[in-house]
């Protein structure tokens, strides 16, 4: 069992920008790849990013490319996301995930955390 964290979520203004934390709590996270989704009102859940597991490979939704960067440190069981230039349209409650395959479906992810809200004000 993983029992993720999300932290660092908050009220920004386009333009802005935040960092995501997703602690894990348990040493197993280092084998997981990593994923963060987000989920805005009205609106199916999306993937954001995803990280495999020794960190060596990441990929992005359209979206975000050029904006978000995400990252891991094993040591710490933390997996972070850094936005940079958030626009409205970002305004979204973001998860992490862990799954054990390589995969950005939601449907495949073994381990969810609770969420954190993120809002960007024109």
């Amino acid at each position: 069992q993983v029992h993720l964290v999300e932290t660092g979520g908050g009220l920004v203004q386009a333009g802005g920008s935040l960092r995501l934390s997703c602690t894990a709590s348990t040493r197993t996270f280092n084998r997981n790849n990593m994923n963060w989704f987000r989920q805005a009102p009205g609106k199916e859940r999306e993937f954001v990013s995803a990280i495999t597991w020794s960190g060596g490979v990441t990929t992005y939704a359209d979206p975000v490319k050029g904006r978000f960067t995400i990252s891991r440190d094993n040591a710490k069981n933390t997996v972070s996301l850094q936005m940079n230039s958030l626009k409205p349209e970002d305004t979204a409650v973001y998860y992490c995930a862990a799954a054990s395959r390589w995969t950005m479906r939601s449907g495949d992810m073994d381990y969810w955390g609770n969420g954190t809200l993120v809002t960007v004000s024109s």
